[in-house]
Order: C-alpha cells, then sequence, then structure tokens
C-alpha cells in the first residue's frame, strides 16, 4: 500500500471536513523515510518491523543487509576489518538506501557517530530515537554474544559508555524521543505511528 491507498483508506475513517488536512499530513509523512536510531539492545529491529507494517511502508535493517550482502556476521566484519572498516561499509550502504523513499531504517547503533551519516538521515527523512534505560539494555543484552563491543569484561559498564558517549548525538538527531519501557514493540510502534505525521521542523544539514 503505497500514498493513494493509504489516503483512501483515511477518508474512509474520517469525517469530510477533517480528510483535506489530514491528507496533507499522511502524504508529508509516507513520502520521507523514517530512520530508527538508539543503542544495541533499544529494539529498533523489532519496534521497525512493526512500525513499517502500521503505516504500509517498506522495512530495512542496515546491519542485517551488511551481513547479508557479505555473507559474515557484524563481529566476523569486526574482527577482519575492524571498527572503521564496518563504518566504512555502514555509512555507503546508508547513502544507497536513503535514495529511497517510504521506508522504515533501522540503523546499527553506533551510525550516529559520523557526521556524514547524520547529515544523510536529517536530510532524507524523520529520525526517532528510541531511548531505553541502563537497566533495559542490560536485561536485554546480557546473555548476547553477537555485539563486538560488548565483547569485554565489562559489558554492563561498556553499555554505560556508550550511553555516556552517544547519548548527546541521539538527542541532537532526533526528531522524535521515545522511552523505551516494558511494553511490547507493537505499542511501542503505534505511539511513533501517531506521532511520526508531524512535519519535521527546518533544521541545518
Amino acid at each position: 500500500m503505497r500514498v493513494v491507498e493509504l489516503v483512501s483508506c483515511t477518508r474512509n475513517v474520517m469525517g469530510e471536513n477533517s480528510f483535506k488536512g489530514a491528507v496533507l499530513r499522511v502524504i508529508i509523512a509516507v513520502m520521507e523515510n523514517i530512520y530508527l536510531i538508539g543503542l544495541p539492545g533499544s529494539g529498533k529491529t523489532t519496534v521497525g518491523r512493526c512500525l513499517a507494517r502500521f503505516l504500509y511502508l517498506d522495512f530495512i535493517d542496515t546491519d542485517h543487509l551488511i551481513e547479508e550482502r557479505t555473507g559474515v556476521s557484524i563481529s566476523h566484519i569486526f574482527e577482519i576489518e575492524g571498527e572503521s572498516g564496518f563504518r566504512r561499509r555502514e555509512t555507503r550502504l546508508l547513502e544507497e538506501v536513503s535514495d529511497r523513499t517510504q521506508t522504515v531504517i533501522s540503523t546499527g547503533g553506533g551510525i550516529i557517530l559520523s557526521d556524514t551519516n547524520r547529515q544523510i538521515m536529517r536530510q532524507h527523512g524523520q529520525v526517532v530515537y528510541l531511548r531505553a534505560s541502563l537497566e533495559i539494555l542490560w536485561f536485554r543484552l546480557k546473555n548476547c554474544q553477537n555485539r563486538p563491543l560488548l565483547q569485554t569484561a565489562g559489558p554492563r559498564a561498556r553499555i554505560a559508555e556508550l550511553m555516556k558517549e552517544r547519548e548527546p548525538l541521539y538527542i541532537a538527531q532526533a526528531d522524535l524521543i521515545v522511552e523505551v519501557t516494558s511494553d511490547t514493540a507493537n505499542r511501542t510502534a503505534r505511539k511513533i505511528a501517531q506521532l511520526i505525521d508531524i512535519p519535521p521542523a527546518d533544521r541545518e544539514p
């Protein structure tokens, strides 16, 4: 389903008096991409799939797409090419997928570190920061073995370090900040879907 079909659905469920304004918001929203940013464990992939389904948009997970194309895991790329090599791949892929429209794009937790990546996302859509507490992140990640940046003697402390390092960048980049709680991914996605039709404020590229 794309713009025409979504507009048709909107007409069916709304009164005619508010239809024109709703159409404008729908068109503005769905012609852009929606980028989900946040730390590992914040639920970007799961929430992104739900959000794409609710808004009738396509869905891409940048980490999963890199793994699909290379045929190896992110951890293996880190081992062979280092973090810098992975980040170069990440930026090239972000540039590619951002040429699309009407797509929910779930990004890697460190994508925000690159100024180039931040500019790409600003120019091609709205950015949603899934903000999770250290307690929630640790609960979700404590048994995870496929996160290269957490393969340390103190993974909980490492998560706290990443939060301190990246939180200001996430907040500065976000058009919308959504607190991650014990809600299901469906509920979080519905919360975003109710808010995302607000056009982003004008920002410097």
